[in-house]
């Protein structure tokens, strides 16, 4: 019996594996490699390379793995180029979310874990955002995580009105960061960290997107967790919904304390020994100014907290950085 991990071969997904392994829960990675690595998948753990538009394909893996539950990390994740690319975003998260609803429903797979986003909140009309807070997202990457939680909300009624009850909770953050292994890295050309990363090696000057924003020092501020932190929560939320245990339909796993933008490049800077200060770029679609949201019910259920420092999550992502 085992859990399988969509886009487990991605930087949050394959910290998921990992985090399975050590709880000795064993997963199965499927992932189409699209931005995925296939080295992070460990040697031992069951691959299956395919997309979760490929609804025949997840089924037949599924059934094939004896996978119980599933871990829902893959999708087109980056707000600003989703920006650009709504109709490519709107099919890699709604209708491949769909998909594999289907393929969980012919193969018996009543347990899932969805990764989705503090996206889907926007820009709340409060500095902090809790379950309650109001969704209005404000790119289409946000939208689709939102409906992708519709989706399995109407799946859940649809599945208990038929007998075999599909049972779901959906865990909402914002930016992931740092690195838990030094073979494991956040390999987005969209990200903030690889992005002042790559541009430090480059000998460039790494760009801020925006210092207009009305914030302290007018950049955006973020609720920076760290990927361990998030995977744990991950693992402890498959293992309750194994138990039977009761969850909430939605979690947010957050700090409560925000961060700018410009307070991270500036860590950056000092952990790298870069000597160039940040440039100015202008502000990217789809970017709210503030969000920052409190985990307390995660804390509360999932033993979520993130027990790492800006510093530690920086220097983490640093050390696993490729180098060349």
């Amino acid at each position: 019996m085992s859990w399988m991990v969509t886009g487990g071969a991605g930087y949050i997904g394959s910290h998921v594996v990992r985090a399975l392994i050590d709880a000795g829960i064993a997963p199965v990675v499927l992932d189409d490699l699209s931005s995925g690595i296939e080295g992070f998948v460990p040697d031992d753990v069951p691959f299956v390379r395919a997309s979760i538009l490929d609804t025949a394909a997840v089924t037949a893996a599924l059934v094939e793995h004896g996978v119980v539950g599933l871990i829902h990390c893959a999708g087109y994740k980056y707000a600003g180029e989703s920006v650009k690319l709504p109709v490519h975003t709107y099919r890699q998260n709604v209708e491949g979310t769909g998909c594999l609803l289907d393929a969980m429903a012919a193969a018996g797979v009543t347990s899932l874990v969805f990764s989705s986003s503090a996206g889907a909140y926007g820009t709340p009309p409060t500095e902090i955002v809790t379950e309650e807070t109001p969704t209005s997202p404000e790119s289409p990457y946000g939208e689709t995580k939102l409906i992708g939680e519709w989706l399995i909300r109407d799946q859940m009624r649809a599945t208990a009105m038929a007998g075999a009850p599909l049972t779901a909770t959906n865990l909402r953050y914002f930016n992931v960061v740092g690195s838990g292994y030094a073979d494991i890295y956040d390999a987005s050309p969209h990200n903030l960290f690889p992005k002042v990363f790559t541009a430090i090696q480059a000998g460039r000057a790494p760009q801020i997107n925006g210092t207009d924003y009305p914030t302290p020092d007018g950049t955006c501020i973020r609720d920076y967790v760290h990927v361990s932190d998030l995977a744990a929560a991950h693992v402890v939320a498959a293992q309750r919904l194994d138990a039977g245990e009761p969850v909430e339909f939605v979690y947010n796993l957050g700090s409560g304390a925000g961060t700018s933008v410009k307070e991270i490049v500036d860590a950056i800077i000092a952990a790298t020994g870069c000597e160039q200060e940040a440039v100015i770029g202008p502000r990217r679609a789809g970017d709210p100014a503030i969000i920052v949201a409190t985990g307390e019910l995660a804390a509360r259920d999932l033993g979520w907290a993130n027990r790492h420092t800006v510093t530690q999550m920086v220097e983490s992502a640093w050390a696993a950085h490729p180098r060349g």
